[in-house]
């Protein structure tokens, strides 16, 4: 039996607040990891395991250079992206695609609708299309693909287990996570997802966020190359007003938030955060681990307002400001 994260052995990470009532409550597990990679705090069963859904990219990004893809600036930030398929976005994809002698027609993520909005809407104007160059995890498919082409490895079976690029890029996540891989499954874009405990993602987000493009090692000097071109280009990781992009351009801080209520956050000076919320939830993420960060003396608390000021917490009521999601008691 998989030892994954239960209610009984969560913490309360956030509340929802309205009229001075708590409405919601959001639980999870959290730990915190110090410049040099030290624990200095756990909330909840941080060694349980979780699947961390796109908390992974920066990961799999990593291991599609080592592998042989070529990207560089833009291009490389969009390849550990979960992008919300702005024109933008889907311009650098086909641009990653080309270059490499590829088309929208070879990568394996379905079609989608952009999220960001105005975007939808206009292709909904334009009598446009879901396509696979607007799904989220398009950048990551291309850098995939890019490696593949790279080395020569086959193009049209890049998505299954057995394929030698996913087996290269799960020796990558065994490398940087120090675990072995308890459990794969199939993420939302069909690519392989394994499971791992929370503490050992976050210490691989660690060991990447705090490497240097200029060390000796080139699997370092990769991952230090990776979160220079996300923290330079903050529009790619996800878009607009977006969390990711929002916490980046206010904290200097290298953030990737997954589905189900996954999210890690390295400040300027290592300090690493990552935590799950049991529920699945994500509204309350970004400000949990800026806060924990903030307390973990990595980033000021003036600035951790200025971000939290910017991102969708309050609770409205009749059109007015009612309420606030914010964290909660367990940490």
């Amino acid at each position: 039996m998989l030892e994954t994260l239960t209610v009984q052995e969560s913490v309360e990470l956030a509340v929802v607040e309205r009229s001075g009532f708590i409405e919601s409550r959001h639980a999870g597990a959290a730990i915190v990891l110090s410049a040099d990679g030290e624990v200095i705090a756990r909330h909840g069963n941080a060694d349980a395991l979780i699947l961390p859904r796109s908390i992974l990219k920066p990961l799999q990004a990593v291991a599609c250079i080592t592998a042989g893809a070529v990207l560089e600036g833009e291009q490389l930030a969009l390849s550990t992206a979960s992008h919300t398929g702005t024109d933008r976005h889907a311009s650098t994809v086909r641009d990653m695609l080309t270059e490499g002698g590829l088309t929208e027609d070879d990568l394996g993520c379905p079609p989608a609708w952009p999220s960001d909005t105005a975007t939808r809407d206009e292709m909904v104007r334009e009598h446009g299309q879901p396509a696979r160059v607007r799904m989220n995890c398009s950048g990551k498919h291309a850098a995939m693909l890019r490696a593949c082409v790279a080395t020569g490895w086959a193009t049209d079976d890049y998505l299954a287990v057995t394929h030698p690029l996913q087996a290269h890029i799960r020796e990558v996540i065994e490398r940087l996570t120090g675990e072995k891989v308890a459990h794969t499954a199939i993420d939302g874009c069909g690519a392989p997802v394994y499971a791992l405990t929370l503490t050992g993602l976050t210490r691989s987000i660690h060991r990447i966020g705090t490497a240097s493009d200029r060390s000796p090692f080139a699997l370092h000097r990769v991952a230090g190359s990776l979160v220079r071109a996300v923290r330079e280009n903050p529009w790619t990781i996800e878009g607009p007003s977006r969390p990711d992009t929002v916490a980046i351009e206010k904290l200097g801080v290298f953030a990737k938030g997954g589905a189900e209520g996954v999210m890690v956050m390295v400040a300027p000076d290592g300090t690493t955060v990552g935590l799950k919320m049991l529920d699945g939830a994500s509204r309350a993420s970004t400000i949990v681990a800026a806060t924990l960060l903030a307390r973990a003396g990595a980033v000021s608390e003036a600035d951790v307002a200025a971000l939290a000021a910017a991102l969708p917490l309050s609770v409205r009521g009749g059109g007015a400001e009612v309420g606030v999601i914010r964290p909660g008691a367990g940490i």
